[in-house]
């Protein structure tokens, strides 16, 4: 299972037995705090009551040593793995609530005879475990668990499902029934008899909740400004410890900008920035090269294009394949960008990853109120929107360009948690039943339950839709796509990637300022925090999103596009993110 995870850590890999042989630790090390062999893992402490196998970094480490050791606490390394041994032996799991950072870890108590495994608040680092035969298994991948032969392998038909609804695979599912996802923001304790026990330590529900019912004192736009700014920096103080240098990625959007910038100005090395230029974009409205060189320009950056054309994802793709994990139509911007960077020798990359979710910046902030308000009507009858649905969509399906989704915002567009399912949805219930198996689609449903589980997320409710919004877009996209394809995509190439704008205490410090002024404001912040502001063509420049030319590259990998395989859903016009998904699934599993 350890070895599985070579590319994670292949700076050092460790294993200890306890000895009654119930309990085994391992890891593979990517060194970037420091570098020392002291520092290896898993790590014990003195007196060997504790022991901890830990991936991720905690920011805050130097803070709370200093604490730890005012206390009396002695410290054998200047790693922040050492601090988490002191900081449970003090607090217990108490502990969760101190630490600031992206963490996946395993304690085990020789004491109480338990093993403890945490899960950073916002889901930055994955850990799956399984369950079976008496035995709890833990890793940071799927495949790592599969690896040690012991786990079912059957198949899991939410996780099918919830591939076809989203284009990833929801937590607490896997591909694989029997491994499950801990929650972001959580904690379980297995003890000495196998009961296990979950304990919550965040809720981003909560906190925009929190922020919602908070009424802060008014101040004039620009103390407002001055304090995101405040915020902003702290973040990115915080994601620049390191023993490595920390580079950045960097496109022609805000949000990797903006962190570029702040970056410039309290970096003490040369500072790399790293941007993908594909070749079937050359010259075009989606080559981000040119602003991306600007902005490198503007904050001193060492600047470095990538160019990747459909050879290299020709000659690459059975190691994405490799790398996946799990199946999703998302990553390859990250694999290659990371695969630039490794190149360079560098082993920490910084991305703007989670801006949008945080300052509202994606259009389902504007769509899914507007969609409750067209759906409002049928919403009040029950029945009426599924009757409306179910006459339309013969009719829908004869008009060319015309997305089957459009149906779907009728019976399920009424409530947040549903216009949301619409918009975010790569293909709608009904429709599964062309791509699975009929049972396997049932039974997935009655699983997976989407709109419900999209409800619990917002458990507690904020009372404004756009915080609302803010949640699921983090709780559910951020969480279940863009962070795990980061994950596997960046760790395939043996490179951290560190999200200063995915934050517990960046959000809870600047979730009561944004709920009050919502909508563009919050973009405009991030743009103006650097103290040399963005350049204007960047500021103004319309939000695209990252692009790549998949649509061009399903023609050069033909079993891509699985488009062939489905009997009534052949509609050339199709997104290429359907067609896409229909060929990966089949290949992937």
């Amino acid at each position: 299972m350890r070895d599985a995870m070579r590319q994670r850590g292949p700076d050092g890999r460790g294993e200890w037995i306890s000895r009654d042989g119930r309990v085994g630790l391992g890891h593979r090390r990517l060194a970037i705090i420091d570098l020392h062999e002291r520092a290896a893992q898993p790590m014990h402490s003195a007196d060997a009551r504790l022991h901890v196998t830990f991936n991720g970094e905690i920011y805050n480490y130097r803070a709370l040593r200093a604490e730890l050791e005012h206390k009396g606490y002695t410290f054998q390394t200047n790693s922040d793995t050492e601090v988490l041994l002191h900081l449970y032996r003090d607090r217990g799991l108490g502990m969760l609530d101190a630490l600031r950072g992206m963490y996946a870890f395993a304690l085990w108590d020789d004491q109480s005879r338990s093993l403890v495994l945490a899960r950073d608040p916002l889901g930055i680092k994955p850990l799956y475990y399984a369950n079976e035969d008496g035995c709890v298994r833990f890793a940071s991948q799927v495949k790592a668990l599969l690896a040690g032969g012991r786990i079912s392998r059957t198949r899991s038909n939410a996780a099918a499902v919830g591939f076809y609804l989203w284009g990833s695979v929801p937590e607490p599912h896997t591909h694989y029934a029997a491994i499950h996802a801990l929650p972001a923001g959580a904690a379980l304790v297995i003890d000495e008899t196998g009961a296990l026990t979950s304990h919550t330590h965040f809720s981003v529900a909560a906190t925009w909740a929190a922020a919602c019912a908070e009424r802060p004192a008014e101040c004039a736009p620009e103390d407002v400004e001055a304090r995101v700014g405040a915020a902003l920096r702290d973040s990115v103080a915080s994601h620049l410890v390191a023993d490595v240098p920390v580079s950045t990625f960097l496109s022609a959007g805000i949000d990797s900008g903006a962190l570029a910038g702040l970056m410039s100005e309290q970096a003490t090395h040369q500072l790399h920035a790293i941007t993908l230029g594909f070749a079937e974009f050359s010259g075009a409205a989606h080559d981000e090269t040119p602003l991306a060189a600007a902005v490198a320009r503007h904050y001193g950056l060492a600047h470095h294009v990538r160019t990747v054309d459909r050879s290299e994802l020709i000659q690459d793709w059975p190691a994405i394949v490799s790398a996946m994990d799990q199946p999703t139509i998302d990553g390859l911007n990250t694999w290659f960008v990371s695969k630039a960077t490794a190149e360079l020798g560098l082993k920490v990359a910084v991305s703007g990853l989670g801006g949008d979710e945080l300052f509202g910046g994606y259009p389902s902030f504007r769509a899914v109120p507007r969609m409750m308000r067209v759906a409002a009507l049928p919403g009040r009858i029950p029945g009426l929107g599924r009757g409306l649905r179910r006459l339309l969509i013969p009719w829908l399906e004869r008009v060319p360009r015309v997305h089957p989704k459009l149906a779907g915002a009728l019976e399920y567009g009424h409530t947040t948690a549903g216009a949301y399912f619409v918009k975010r949805a790569l293909f709608m219930p009904w429709e599964l039943p062309e791509l699975l198996p009929v049972d396997v689609v049932r039974d997935g449903l009655a699983q997976l339950a989407p709109q419900l589980t999209l409800e619990r997320l917002l458990d507690p409710t904020p009372r404004s839709t756009w915080a609302q919004v803010a949640v699921l877009e983090s709780t559910q996209y951020m969480r279940n796509q863009l962070l795990r394809d980061t994950d596997w995509a960046s760790m395939a190439h043996s490179l951290e990637v560190r999200v200063p704008l995915v934050d517990h205490v960046l959000l809870s410090k600047l979730a009561p300022s944004l709920i009050h002024a919502p909508g563009l404001h919050g973009k405009r912040w991030l743009a103006n925090s650097p103290e040399r502001a963005l350049p204007a063509a960047v500021r103004n420049r319309p939000k695209t999103g990252f692009a790549t030319p998949i649509a061009q590259w399903l023609q050069a990998v033909p079993e891509l596009d699985g488009w062939r395989a489905v009997k009534r859903l052949r509609d050339p016009h199709t997104p290429w993110a359907r067609r896409y998904a229909c060929g990966l699934y089949r290949l992937v599993s």
